[in-house]
């Protein structure tokens, strides 16, 4: 493998951290810190990444529920920052492969 190369693979590594790392500090501040960044993708724009998180945890706690995952789209713009989510599902933490 090139220098070049190697060098191009060790910044998108950093990049994915980062991004990883600035999600996960938007979603603990205003939806619920994340239980899972299931995929970071590079886009012409920017990125995207779906995040789950555990929805309610203590109203289900206090029922003796299953948790609720819901599934996050996360968009970020070219300088990491978080600039729109919205969620693409919810399901029992228990279900099995229910993700789109």
């Amino acid at each position: 493998m090139s220098k070049q190369r190697r060098n191009n693979r060790r910044r998108l590594l950093v990049s994915i951290k980062e991004i990883m790392k600035n999600v996960n500090d938007f979603f603990s501040e205003h939806v619920a810190p994340p239980h899972k960044i299931t995929s970071v993708e590079a886009m012409d724009e920017g990125w995207r990444v779906t995040v789950e998180v555990i929805e309610e945890k203590e109203y289900m706690k206090r029922y003796a529920k299953d948790e609720m995952l819901g599934t996050y789209d996360c968009q970020l713009d070219k300088e990491k920052e978080v600039v729109s989510f919205k969620r693409l599902d919810i399901r029992y933490r228990s279900a099995i492969g229910t993700e789109q």
